[in-house]
């Protein structure tokens, strides 16, 4: 995507990234980071909230439901948030400009507030290839 295209700004209440289908992928070190956000154990945290594959890790959550993390309409760890949730909408999947577009039909904060620095969306996204290879190879 071109430079000076891209307006992003989260808004205030928003938790529309949080309604969408998919999955929420962990790093290590956003387990380590929630567990000790949420005062438990690692392997508690992880017995409890996390499904792990050879390659990934990520938030349990049951079809068709939302993240265990939204209460009361807000994310109840937003200080410790996964990087995926922190990186949105700065995805490698969402940096081109169909992707970018589909988005802003949901996500209010597209298309809002200052120009974003493409090269610092791009780092963002070099970081999520990154922090999860099994998904960007």
């Amino acid at each position: 995507m071109a430079p000076g295209q891209l307006r992003f700004e989260c808004q205030p209440g928003c938790t529309k990234c949080c309604d969408q289908q998919g999955f929420v992928y962990l790093t290590e070190e956003d387990i380590t980071r929630l567990a000790a956000f949420l005062k438990m154990p690692a392997p508690d945290f992880e017995s409890r909230f996390i499904f792990r594959t050879k390659n990934l890790r990520r938030l349990r959550v049951p079809r068709h439901a939302q993240c265990s993390f939204l209460q009361d309409g807000k994310c109840s760890v937003h200080e410790a948030k996964p990087l995926q949730c922190r990186a949105f909408p700065y995805w490698p999947e969402l940096l081109n400009t169909r992707a970018w577009k589909a988005t802003a039909k949901w996500c209010p904060g597209i298309g809002k507030g200052k120009l974003v620095n493409i090269e610092a969306a791009e780092r963002t996204a070099s970081e999520m290839k990154t922090a999860h290879p099994g998904l960007y190879s």
